[in-house]
């Protein structure tokens, strides 16, 4: 056992935010999720871990926390800069100090070994092997190439490193901060919306490592798709009661759906009993022959385990369906070699031609241009050059992902209201209803909303207008699962068009029927959806454009090469091509494991435990084979990403 919270509670003046609950990371490696509805205490549940939050004893019960071994956590709303004077290598090599302080103390021990012997020469060899197994195991042997890695996935440049802190920006900062944590490598690391503001290929990178990380994970996050590949129990947060499920978040909701069903079976069954017995024992009750039957009925049910009636499922959401007012013609949007940027600079050219009823989904990394095509699309940017054209009676409801920072000294209702002053009270007080505001939270200042609060508000404020497009910058993001899966169910049965910025995956799939995907090359349109983006996404990687070939080209080119069986055989026999490789990946990561693992039982042979030369050639050859392991799984990682 790594960690276990036993009879814990969280209270806060007289609100129970957590009741009394059991919580365990029973594996050194253990994956695990924190899921609920925004406000069910997740953060709370970390904070207790960190021990910024103390549990609640109540009635003489006390609870417990115990931590064998005192690991190290590590957590990333505490690591802050002192000195934002340093360069970001200087900061970041602070994480590096105990590997870089071994590594010296090792170069030292090979030169002292060199001129000692008898038991001063053991000693100094028993040292070595020791710290050595310790240095490896830092990841003292490729812990540079970790570190640039990361700095690259997380969108930075090598000539970054000799930058003051102070040049960046927050969010840079929060990225590296981010960066610091992970290259700390604490034994349990506590992530609260990890993915929040990055991008896919940056959550992709981190999906990747995290699954592969050798420590303790326990992750909050909406992010569904993330949860799936990476984690092996899920602990819900429901009315304040947790509860762990074994396996990856779709696991969970599979067990969360038939544990409930199970255990409302057996309550209206036994309630079912009950009753039965009840009238058994009323009727018989006044008959002297009967009353030895009844007493025996009244014992069964005094003694039946009572099974509860199971707390209804909360999937209490807004609701957001609705009819356009108008009906769009079959073409929605025509853009050809529109160039959008600032200041006359071209972040992306783009071409494209929706349809009505088209669900386009715009991905890439973040600093692409997504947001600026949104709002050159609806006039708060002017295009650098190109053309775009409406077709007939388009009306477009536009959410900004600004929105979710919106502020107002005003209440929720006078601010609706002032918003449409035509509506009476009872149409406000409905549509805010829809909306998840009821009673007295109409009255709370729209600047004490939360995220996804004030998302909402924005959202019941768009909706109102019928619109037949919507253009969605991040709708999302502060949403909660059920808010996700409310929205994705709407914009799939939307009876208009749908153009959205997105890095949530799992939302682009339930959601889009086409993608863009803009990258520094360009434009590249994927006319079919997730999958289909998935599939050719590597492929189209390897296909630059040719001189003089715009980004549309391309495109034109892509789309015509999917419909021939002959691109299919093709794709099929690179995907066979891949599947070679990896394999062969694979057996050589396995050599490559086994010789290292024959190489460290030579280094502890008793024949060789004073043979210095011979054990620092041995040493050597481990250096050299784990630096190709490395090598190896990277490889290896690549190669599966790109399937």
């Amino acid at each position: 056992m790594l960690f276990q919270i036993k009879d814990g509670r969280v209270m806060f003046a007289a609100d129970t935010i957590l009741e009394k609950f059991d919580f365990e990371i029973r594996s050194k490696n253990e994956k695990i999720a924190v899921v609920g509805r925004n406000g069910a205490g997740k953060t709370t549940l970390l904070k207790v871990i960190t021990g910024e939050v103390s549990l609640t004893a109540l009635d003489g019960e006390e609870p417990s926390v115990s931590a064998p071994g005192n690991p190290v956590i590590g957590y990333l709303k505490q690591i802050t800069f002192e000195d934002l004077s340093l360069t970001l290598d200087e900061e970041i090599q602070k994480v590096f100090a105990a590997v870089i302080r071994q590594k010296e103390r090792i170069d030292e021990l090979v030169g002292l070994m060199d001129k000692a012997s008898g038991s001063e020469a053991e000693a100094l060899a028993a040292e070595y092997i020791l710290l050595m197994d310790d240095f490896r195991d830092r990841g003292g042997y490729y812990y540079e190439k970790e570190y640039d890695a990361m700095l690259t996935s997380f969108g930075f440049e090598t000539a970054d490193k000799g930058r003051a802190l102070s040049e960046f920006s927050g969010g840079q900062l929060t990225k590296l901060a981010f960066i610091k944590l992970l290259l700390s490598k604490p034994d349990i690391l506590l992530l609260d919306e990890p993915t929040n503001h990055l991008d896919m290929q940056t959550i992709t990178w981190l999906e990747s490592y995290l699954k592969n990380y050798s420590r303790a994970v326990v992750i909050v996050s909406h992010d569904r798709m993330f949860l799936d590949h990476i984690v092996n129990v899920v602990y819900e947060i429901t009315y304040g009661n947790v509860t762990r499920f074994s396996g990856n978040y779709t696991e969970y909701v599979r067990q969360k759906h038939e544990r409930y069903e199970k255990q409302l079976k057996d309550h209206i069954a036994q309630q079912k009993e009950i009753k039965r017995l009840t009238e058994l024992v009323e009727r018989f009750k006044n008959k002297p022959s009967k009353v030895a039957m009844t007493r025996s009925k009244l014992k069964q049910i005094e003694h039946m385990e009572l099974v509860a009636r199971p707390a209804d499922l909360d999937t209490k959401s807004f609701s957001a369906r609705f009819t356009p007012k108008l009906e769009t013609g079959k073409d929605v949007l025509y853009v050809r070699d529109l160039c959008v940027g600032y200041n006359g600079d071209t972040l992306v050219k783009v071409s494209l031609d929706v349809k009505k009823g088209t669900r386009l989904a715009v991905i890439g990394e973040n600093g692409i241009g997504k947001s600026t095509l949104l709002k050159t699309l609806v006039g708060e940017l002017e295009p650098v050059s190109g053309e775009m054209k409406f077709g007939t009676n388009v009306q477009i409801g536009y959410f900004d992902q600004r929105m979710a920072q919106y502020t107002s000294d005003k209440t929720v209702i006078d601010d609706y209201w002032d918003t449409y002053p035509t509506l009476t009270n009872t149409q406000v007080r409905n549509q805010l209803g829809a909306f998840l505001f009821t009673q007295d939270e109409v009255f709370k200042n729209v600047s004490d909303l939360s995220g996804g609060e004030r998302v909402r508000l924005c959202l019941a404020k768009i909706f109102h207008t019928l619109p037949n497009v919507l253009i969605l910058d991040e709708p999302t993001n502060h949403m909660d699962m059920i808010g996700k899966e409310t929205l994705e169910a709407m914009l799939s049965g939307f009876a208009g068009t749908v153009i959205f910025v997105s890095h949530d995956r799992y939302f682009v799939k339930k959601v889009a029927t086409q993608i863009l995907d803009i990258t520094s090359r360009g434009a590249v349109l994927y006319p079919y959806g997730w999958d289909y983006y998935i599939e050719k996404s590597a492929a189209d990687d390897n296909a630059e454009p040719k001189a003089g070939q715009a980004p549309d080209q391309v495109q034109k080119d892509q789309s015509t090469g999917f419909s021939s069986s002959q691109a299919e055989r093709l794709a099929g026999k690179e995907e066979e091509r891949r599947q070679r490789r990896i394999k062969r990946l694979e057996e050589k990561i396995e050599e490559l494991e086994n010789r290292i693992e024959e190489l460290k039982e030579e280094l502890c042979k008793p024949e060789f435990a004073s043979d210095y030369p011979k054990l620092a050639q041995i040493q050597e050859e481990i250096d050299t084979a784990e630096e190709e392991l490395l090598e190896t799984m990277e490889e290896w990682e690549n190669e599966s990403r790109e399937g």
